[in-house]
């Protein structure tokens, strides 16, 4: 599962990192990004893009766009053959940057708040799905989802899922539409070295999507 994550890299990292003109829209930090929210999606036609995706994906042939809030996440296992999302799998992906994402330890007194991110300290690219949703009134709505895995052994003790994480030497090829084949696409869709992750703990503050500051992924 991945119900929540932070992207604060400066527009000009974001820019150079991914290999697109620019981000539309307003950009600014963010500590505590939910679903439902706006967030940056990398995908391709032609030329890399970065586009603004509502997080929760509204299937094309969707009656009402409400669906989207069941489907924040995607099982890599299914994600080919899911009516939800195999459309989007074989013509409609994309990278999703983030810093880390939050994840929550169960302990006698309650759940206690994690960040989730890279040794590195580089940015992750989760694996995603984007899909384009009008109304009868003529609303467009573009929406995406995070495909998710087993977890690895950092995350197991906490989470039995984690967000697929493409590493750079893979984005390209995940990207591609030209790319339709399960056999190419499916084995870059498992859980991201244990060894190169951290997870730390952070403020409770993070429980609620409406806290959104640094401290929230600073470890304490």
């Amino acid at each position: 599962m991945c119900g929540r994550f932070a992207l604060s890299a400066s527009l000009t990292d974001l820019i150079r990192e991914f290999g697109v003109d620019q981000i539309p829209g307003e950009y600014g930090a963010s500590y505590n990004i939910a679903p439902s929210q706006p967030i940056v999606v990398i995908a391709k036609d032609g030329d890399r893009k970065a586009m603004r995706c509502r997080w929760g994906l509204v299937p094309h042939w969707a009656k009402d766009p409400s669906i989207g809030h069941k489907m924040i996440n995607a099982r890599a296992e299914t994600v080919a053959d899911k009516p939800s999302f195999r459309d989007a799998f074989k013509h409609h992906r994309c990278l999703i940057p983030s810093d880390g994402f939050f994840e929550w330890r169960k302990e006698e007194g309650g759940k206690v708040p994690l960040f989730v991110h890279l040794k590195s300290g580089q940015l992750m690219s989760y694996a995603g799905l984007y899909s384009t949703w009008s109304s009868p009134e003529g609303e467009v709505l573009s929406s995406c989802t995070i495909i998710t895995t087993t977890a690895n052994k950092l995350l197991e003790p906490i989470h039995d899922r984690m967000p697929v994480i493409i590493p750079e030497e893979n984005r390209e090829v995940w990207l591609d539409p030209a790319i339709h084949d399960k056999e190419t696409l499916l084995p870059l869709l498992k859980p991201f070295p244990s060894e190169e992750m951290e997870a730390y703990d952070v403020t409770s503050r993070v429980n609620s999507p409406r806290n959104n500051s640094p401290g929230n992924i600073r470890p304490i």
